[in-house]
């Protein structure tokens, strides 16, 4: 048997306000490229479908036309819910899509109710484990809400353990395979800016132990491909939503089963549509200097170095690089200063001189001689006004 294991859509998000349904249709593009190109039996997504609960109409849409696109090359697909998607929503119609090979995954009733692929020689059980938030799950795994993710998650594992072991012991004829979708945090994985902390601290982070004696577990919810171990690993997104995803290598992972064999995996390299680029320097040797050349059409992130904010800087920067999204400001040789505005303030500092000092706060540069004319101007005349009325 053969899997492509890719999570972490997010269809329906937005980078630093730039709308991305266009490079997510050319992700999904690949995606089902990439189930007829290995002649994959089922495409696995472990969560995340969607960027939330309540995705737009062309959103929908799209997820719709690619579905439709991989029953069509008579490829199966095995969906649970994450934690932006409505496990509601996501599910519905499920029992009349499952006709068309389209199995979702997204209510804790369905954890032992697997997808069976049979070849000779092996059943491969495919479970669904959907993301599990502990106050709504707790008392249908029947454990304890203080237990949290780590507590629901053995609790589900649990269930399917014992339901792969029934079924092995009445089909003896066959190897009875395991592979398990879960949406979660497994403890010591590389986080990055763009997933949505499940909970506070550590509390969320799962052991990995908990699927030890699957085959396969495909996990989503970290946007980087990892490996806690051999037989549990992370897909990553299929495209970066942060500028921390700036280093990542976007990939989908090809899993075989054959009988009598550990799973081998077999990493598919995605780039991204447009490279993302996180640049730092001075304005002037960003503008100039050739060593930055192959940012120019990449989405970036940039870090001025300046002693002082330079005025209009991304007007300025955008000139080089149309695709700056994000700006960002850390003096060379200045030490940050961490206080408030209100405690730098002193109370015995004059109206326009107290202003000068905000201007300087909030855009980290002093006011020009012009600026500070005018705001001198602008609060005596204020002064004047108000010892008139």
């Amino acid at each position: 048997m053969r899997f492509l294991h890719t999570s972490d859509w997010h269809l329906g998000r937005s980078f630093h306000g730039t709308d991305l349904l266009q490079q997510q249709r050319a992700a999904m593009d690949r995606v089902v490229e990439a189930a007829v190109e290995h002649k994959v039996d089922a495409v696995l997504i472990p969560g995340d479908v969607y960027d939330r609960a309540l995705p737009g109409t062309d959103v929908v849409a799209l997820l719709n036309d690619t579905l439709e696109r991989l029953v069509k090359a008579h490829v199966k697909v095995v969906i649970t819910s994450g934690n932006h998607d409505s496990a509601v929503r996501l599910g519905f119609g499920g029992s009349l899509m499952a006709a068309a090979g389209v199995h979702l995954r997204t209510d804790v009733a369905a954890l032992t109710d697997p997808v069976v692929f049979s070849e000779p020689g092996q059943d491969v059980l495919v479970y669904g484990i959907p993301y599990l938030d502990p106050g709504l799950t707790a008392q249908a795994l029947g454990v304890d809400r203080s237990a949290g993710h780590p507590g629901a998650t053995a609790a589900a594992t649990a269930r399917i353990r014992e339901h792969a072991q029934e079924y092995a012991r009445a089909h003896l004829d066959k190897q009875v395979r395991t592979v398990v979708l879960a949406h979660l945090f497994a403890a010591g994985g590389a986080e990055t800016d763009s997933e949505r902390p499940l909970v506070v601290g550590q509390l969320g982070q799962v052991p990995v132990s908990v699927f030890q004696g699957f085959d396969y577990t495909a996990l989503g919810h970290l946007h980087g491909a990892q490996a806690p171990t051999e037989t549990v690993r992370y897909s990553g997104s299929p495209l970066p939503y942060s500028f921390s995803e700036a280093e990542q290598d976007k990939a989908g992972l090809v899993v075989d089963l054959e009988p009598g064999q550990p799973a081998k995996v077999t990493s598919i390299a995605w780039p991204p549509p447009r490279a993302l680029a996180r640049l730092s320097g001075r304005i002037e040797d960003l503008l100039a200097n050739d060593e930055f050349a192959h940012a120019e059409d990449a989405w970036c992130q940039i870090t001025l170095t300046d002693p002082e904010r330079p005025a209009t800087p991304m007007e300025r920067l955008k000139q080089r690089f149309p695709y700056a999204l994000e700006l960002l400001f850390q003096p060379e040789g200045r030490e940050h200063d961490t206080r408030t505005y209100r405690q730098r303030v002193r109370r015995d500092e004059d109206p326009a001189t107290v202003t000068l000092g905000f201007v300087d706060h909030v855009r980290e540069r002093r006011a020009s001689d012009s600026e500070e004319a005018l705001i001198r101007t602008v609060v005596a005349q204020a002064s004047t006004t108000e010892v008139s009325a």
